[in-house]
């Protein structure tokens, strides 16, 4: 078996990193695919060394710019590529443009596709994301889920039962690995002078938050409102979308919020596992909180990882009044819940299958 592991993003690297080193553990033979999505291969260079991964084999480096123009890039590059070096099937990682791609690239071609992380659904089409979910799913042979309420939505849409496989998320894999590797380098908490507890963490860079001025607004007004009744500060790695916006809305960065550059992936483990409660309209790293155990808020109205708000993990509170009530509740809750996503065996269980 030849695997091709086409991946463009870094939340992609996260989670294929556990596929990608049990193919090495177990000989079987794998290429990868990076389409530069959001980043050239050069720039992640440090990552996968930082991850303690091989090279990729094939960099397209398409950048970013507009969906079609982005996609199309991208499939005519990974055509190319799958027709001159041609696997047995190709693994495509989440709902991004690079997994699109792979996927209609592919199934154009006769390849097999698995599509890791099935089956997850908003059900908010204005979400592009979830365009490329749908049509990856319908398209792929081997659909690999992280709960059974995945593979309950893919059956609800028609797609075969034999087709489905309920692995577990490759996150839990990815978040035990990549933490025990981050121990070797510098204490993040240190850096920054913060006591384990004593802290909040945020993240927001989906459009739909940072480009509304109402909704920015709101976000940053909860921010405030934490700091406020709390005392504690609150640690805001932004994204540059996110400070443009910021600043191009005239607003202030509320006080006991430290507005700081983006930091590396395996740092940011560190900074998350020490965090008293996430606020986030990440879907990884909701999905990283709950198996690490940190409390979670979702900036958004919805989510696609409705498991977490079920063990009591997470909370969705969107950008309004809610953050501060919801922060109440969540610091009143027992920080005790069942992880939903499996027990770390997940690209074992993936490559099994394939098998």
């Amino acid at each position: 078996m030849k695997i091709a592991i086409i991946l463009g993003t870094r939340p992609e690297i996260i989670k294929m990193s556990p596929i990608i080193r049990e193919c090495k553990k177990q000989g079987i033979e794998y290429y990868v695919l990076h389409t530069g999505q959001h980043y050239s291969y050069e720039m992640d260079r440090i990552f996968f060394d930082q991850l303690q991964l091989p090279e990729a084999k094939y960099n397209l480096d398409v950048g970013s710019g507009l969906h079609g123009k982005q996609t199309a890039k991208m499939l005519a590059g990974i055509e190319e590529i799958l027709i001159k070096d041609r696997p047995d099937v190709v693994l495509v990682q989440g709902d991004t443009n690079t997994v699109l791609a792979g996927a209609l690239a592919s199934s154009k071609l006769h390849i097999n596709i698995g599509h890791v992380e099935a089956g997850l659904r908003s059900f908010n089409r204005k979400m592009p994301e979830e365009t490329n979910r749908i049509v990856t799913d319908h398209i792929s042979d081997y659909l690999f889920t992280p709960t059974e309420t995945s593979r309950k939505y893919l059956m609800d849409e028609g797609i075969p039962e034999e087709r489905i496989f309920v692995t577990g998320n490759t996150v839990v894999d990815a978040a035990c690995q990549n933490l025990e590797i981050s121990k070797n380098g510098a204490n993040i908490l240190d850096k920054f002078g913060l006591k384990e507890k004593e802290y909040f963490i945020a993240t927001a860079h989906r459009a739909e938050n940072v480009d509304d001025k109402k909704r920015l607004s709101g976000i940053l007004k909860g921010f405030s409102q934490i700091h406020h009744e709390f005392k504690l500060p609150l640690i805001f790695p932004a994204h540059p979308r996110t400070v443009k916006m910021i600043n191009e809305f005239g607003f202030e960065v509320p006080e006991g919020t430290h507005l700081i550059e983006p930091i590396g992936y395996l740092e940011f483990l560190q900074l998350e596992k020490g965090a008293k409660l996430i606020l986030t309209d990440s879907g990884g790293v909701q999905e990283e909180r709950c198996i690490l155990k940190v409390p979670c808020m979702t900036l958004r109205e919805n989510t696609e990882r409705p498991e977490t708000v079920d063990v009591g993990a997470n909370l969705i509170v969107g950008t309004d009044e809610r953050i501060i009530q919801g922060t109440r509740k969540m610091l009143e809750s027992s920080f005790e819940w069942e992880n939903p996503y499996g027990n770390g065996d997940a690209a074992e269980l993936i490559l099994k299958e394939l098998q």
